[in-house]
């Protein structure tokens, strides 16, 4: 079954059959969302977690939640929807760092993913919305160079990339979640996006 795009109108006809125990809108949900999910997951852990969890283990468990979890969904709209699936990725990558912070886990002495963990085709465009495919060639090491350069950005800033790039919210919500006004927000995306250019503009020499 063809992803339902993210933006198409059809996303609350298809929330509610979802929530309603309808298993086909449940998977064309979940698989509309795949290819946002795995670039938030991986930009969203830090470079420790991220060679030592499979992102593609992680989506599949944050999808599983959420398949469990529709029930209780209320929808209120597409921007309150995203809201809700991308909490529950950043509650199960907090779980996920708790759990590599324990003391009586060594990240150390741990298998490092195997790098084609990646997905550079399935992340390429959803990366290619924070960087123009010009700047960064969208291969498996151009995957890594944006994931390199994003790691060295301030937290304010991997946070509204990610809420507006990869959430894909309006500036109006993306303004109440980080307690700023809209202009704001806007101005500290564009300088954002200037910054992660710049990282990789001294990246590529």
């Amino acid at each position: 079954m063809d992803p339902l795009p993210e933006e198409s109108p059809d996303l609350e006809r298809l929330v509610r059959e979802a929530v309603a125990g309808d298993a086909a809108a449940r998977e064309r949900l979940v698989a509309g969302h795949l290819p946002g999910l795995r670039a938030y997951v991986r930009l969203r852990l830090n470079p420790t977690l991220r060679a030592k969890e499979s992102c593609s283990d992680v989506v599949q468990s944050i999808c599983r939640e959420v398949v469990e979890n529709l029930g209780r969904f209320e929808y209120r709209g597409e921007a309150s929807f995203r809201l809700w699936l991308y909490r529950s990725a950043l509650n199960k990558i907090i779980d996920k760092q708790r759990y590599w912070l324990a003391d009586r886990r060594d990240p150390g002495r741990e298998r490092a993913q195997d790098p084609r963990d990646s997905r550079s085709r399935v992340l390429s465009d959803s990366y290619a919305t924070i960087t123009t495919p010009s700047r960064v060639a969208m291969d498996r090491e151009g995957v890594a160079r944006i994931e390199s350069a994003f790691d060295r950005l301030p937290d304010r800033y991997r946070a509204v990339i990610l809420l507006s790039r990869i959430v894909g919210l309006p500036h109006r919500e993306i303004a109440r979640q980080m307690g700023k006004t809209e202009q704001a927000t806007r101005t500290l995306l564009r300088r954002a996006l200037v910054r992660l250019a710049g990282i990789l503009d001294e990246a590529g020499g």
